[in-house]
């Protein structure tokens, strides 16, 4: 079976975080459907606010510390993105668009992207289209036509199952699903492989 990877990325705050629900959902979600359709998932969950230091540190030095070389390697390595910010001041957080400046600006190129947002009412919903969504089309990725907004009305239920949420959650991740079949061209190619010279060498003499 083939592997879709996707990496969930969380601009959450607190422990635990509206915004790290949200994006646990439509990740359980996604790998649901992708499994269903015969696939195997991996999928790389990373929490933002705790590479806030190293990320600033990169502004200024232009050197990324090895945990966020390793998040950012996996970013680009990624087949699919799931990318959840909460809302402030009518747009996504500080945190959430300072992880993207780091990264290359080609990084993301054709990449499936699902977008997700939560704020403490429903007027910030529209940060999905007018905020979110540009940043996205920017970065030449392929954005699910369903964002998913969740607000403090969200999350009453203690089985979130059949609920609204649920709903548009899934209906989100299965258009992520679909952006996830067949050939990907946000894919990078594995890097070439640098054998030894010997193990080189006795590849040319066998050719003779």
């Amino acid at each position: 079976m083939e592997t879709r990877r996707l990496t969930v990325l969380s601009a959450g705050l607190g422990v635990p975080s509206s915004s790290r629900l949200l994006a646990d959902q439509l990740a359980a979600s996604a790998k649901r459907q992708l499994e269903a359709a015969g696939y195997t998932v991996q999928v790389d969950t990373v929490e933002l606010r705790d590479l806030a230091v190293d990320i600033a540190n990169n502004f200024v030095t232009g050197y990324a510390a090895p945990r966020l070389a390793e998040v950012i390697a996996g970013v680009e390595a990624s087949d699919g993105i799931i990318a959840v910010s909460p809302v402030f001041s009518a747009s996504y957080s500080g945190l959430f668009k300072s992880f993207f400046d780091v990264l290359d600006p080609k990084a993301l190129d054709g990449k499936a992207v699902l977008l997700g947002a939560t704020g403490g009412s429903d007027r910030h919903q529209m940060v999905l289209d007018y905020a979110m969504r540009p940043l996205f089309s920017y970065l030449r990725t392929r954005v699910a036509a369903t964002a998913v907004f969740a607000g403090p009305q969200d999350w009453g239920a203690a089985d979130g199952a059949g609920t609204p949420l649920a709903g548009r959650v899934d209906r989100a991740a299965a258009e992520l699903a679909q952006l996830l079949q067949g050939t990907q061209p946000g894919r990078r190619p594995a890097p070439m492989e640098s054998l030894p010279f010997e193990q080189l060498l006795a590849g040319i003499s066998g050719a003779r």
